[in-house]
């Protein structure tokens, strides 16, 4: 059997390194356009059910607690720090990597102690789950956003543990930082987040507007 060319390794070295950056082509980005896609279709569908339960029984307008924009605000601030992670792994800069990790998992163990201050609120305000079908679907939709949010959580805290593991050792961090592997599932994780923010950007505008039509 004749031993290949360099220029053809090369070649599939390229290649192989391509299909990680296609979202076309690597399992890994398949897999996440369908979950982006099911939780997209999830939200949706609670939204319009929403609409068309309160347009039948005409259901009184139901107003967000402020500690909802609080919590779009550590959200987005989440955001950041994913990208401050990721441009930190592309630069090679293990302490600026762990660092971003480290804040974006705080971030959100403080979005979810204040998001449920938020629902602490609403039950101060007498608004509880079997009130009504409006406060019956903030609650649901909220709460599956949280639940969304916690099924996050391990992903960082795997990617921090490993920073921490691997990057004690010059050699073992050159290896991390130029694993494919590892970078594509860092993208993977920082899509995901960022659409976790975007997705309750929408949620929040959508009752403040559902809010405002009475």
């Amino acid at each position: 059997m004749s031993e290949q060319s360099p220029e053809k390794k090369g070649r599939y070295a390229s290649d192989a390194f391509n299909e990680y950056q296609s979202f076309a082509f690597h399992p890994y980005n398949v897999m996440l356009a369908l979950l982006l896609l099911g939780i997209s279709a999830l939200f949706l569908a609670f939204s319009v059910a929403f609409i068309y339960t309160r347009a039948q029984n005409h259901i009184p307008p139901l107003r967000l607690p402020g500690i909802f924009i609080f919590n779009t605000l550590i959200l987005l601030s989440s955001s950041v720090t994913m990208v401050w992670a990721k441009r930190a792994y592309v630069a090679d800069d293990s302490r600026n990597y762990q660092r971003a990790l480290y804040v974006t998992i705080l971030l959100s163990l403080f979005f979810l102690v204040m998001q449920s201050l938020g629902w602490a609120q609403l039950f101060g305000q007498q608004v509880f789950l079997h009130t009504d079908n409006s406060a019956g679907y903030l609650y649901v939709i909220t709460g599956l956003h949280f639940a969304h949010v916690i099924a996050g959580l391990p992903f960082l805290a795997a990617f921090l543990w490993k920073a921490r593991k691997l990057m004690k050792e010059p050699v073992s961090a050159l290896v991390y930082f130029s694993d494919p592997d590892k970078k594509l599932r860092l993208r993977l994780l920082t899509i995901y987040w960022h659409f976790l923010d975007g997705l309750w950007v929408f949620l929040v505008l959508f009752f403040y507007v559902n809010y405002l039509i009475r």
